[in-house]
């Protein structure tokens, strides 16, 4: 008999994702639509303004619709969702977990308290550890950058986040890295990889010039190592890649569709898909 050679296990490669923020300020639904259509392995729901994002039966019914598994749920942490759901952070950030568990997501995106949250900040660490360890899912704290303050000089910048814009400074079991938010805080990041190190569990990929404001830009059209750090990301990284992308001033749904299908072809040529 021929010898039989052994089997060979493809390598695992990270899903990609869509967030429904890319498609905004259309609703997550279009979200979902636009993921299928593209091919993206996901959908990360932004939960904000959007009605259809805060309503967790209404997300379930469109994953199934359009096959699109919710990969991870952005807990309401922007200032504009400030009373999505609660206006207690806390219950904002339990009711994002429990959503992840009905939507069978692996991970919550969240931002770090801000500053004038003082019992949340007090509290955070324990809570995501607690939450982490009751639900599985991991909770993946996201780096910022810092912002101009109200009537300050044009170049102040000052940090609104509980201690820093950058998570580590605290450690926490799980991180997110967005390489859009590293250029407008002018952070390096492959060093702000590394500090999170087996902790990186998501990556929110999007580019940036570096002008201090979060551009959210088709990777590849910015400054950021976007191609080297999804190279450095296609093996041993078990995590998940989303493209967080700005296309609110396209011109028309076509430029839309074209814009995350560039987004969505550069995270795969460079993870090696």
């Amino acid at each position: 008999m021929p010898r039989r050679e052994p089997r060979q296990e493809a390598p695992h490669r990270p899903p990609v994702g869509l967030s429904t923020a890319s498609v905004w300020p259309l609703r997550a639904g279009t979200g979902f639509e636009l993921a299928a259509d593209l091919g993206y392995d996901g959908v990360e729901v932004m939960v904000w303004v959007d009605p259809a994002s805060q309503n967790v039966p209404e997300l379930r019914r469109w994953s199934r619709h359009t096959g699109m598994p919710v990969l991870s749920v952005h807990s309401p942490s922007l200032l504009i969702t400030q009373r999505v759901w609660s206006p207690d952070p806390v219950v904002r950030l339990r009711k994002s977990v429990e959503a992840a568990m009905d939507l069978e997501a692996r991970t919550v995106v969240v931002h770090p308290p801000f500053r004038w949250q003082r019992r949340y900040g007090d509290a955070f660490a324990d809570l995501i550890a607690e939450l982490e360890e009751d639900s599985g899912i991991a909770i993946a704290v996201e780096n910022m950058f810092k912002v101009r303050p109200p009537g300050g000089r044009r170049d102040a910048r000052v940090s609104a986040f509980r201690p820093s814009i950058d998570p580590t400074e605290v450690g926490y079991r799980h991180y997110t890295l967005d390489l859009s938010h590293v250029a407008a805080a002018g952070m390096d990041a492959f060093a702000l990889a590394d500090r999170m190190g087996p902790g990186l569990a998501h990556v929110h990929l999007a580019d940036g010039t570096g002008v201090p404001k979060d551009e959210h830009l088709v990777p590849g059209r910015g400054s950021q190592p976007c191609a080297e750090i999804l190279e450095k990301l296609s093996t041993g990284f078990d995590g998940q890649v989303v493209l967080e992308v700005n296309t609110r001033r396209a011109p028309s749904s076509a430029h839309r569709m074209k814009d995350l299908a560039e987004a969505l072809l550069f995270a795969r040529f460079h993870l090696g898909h």
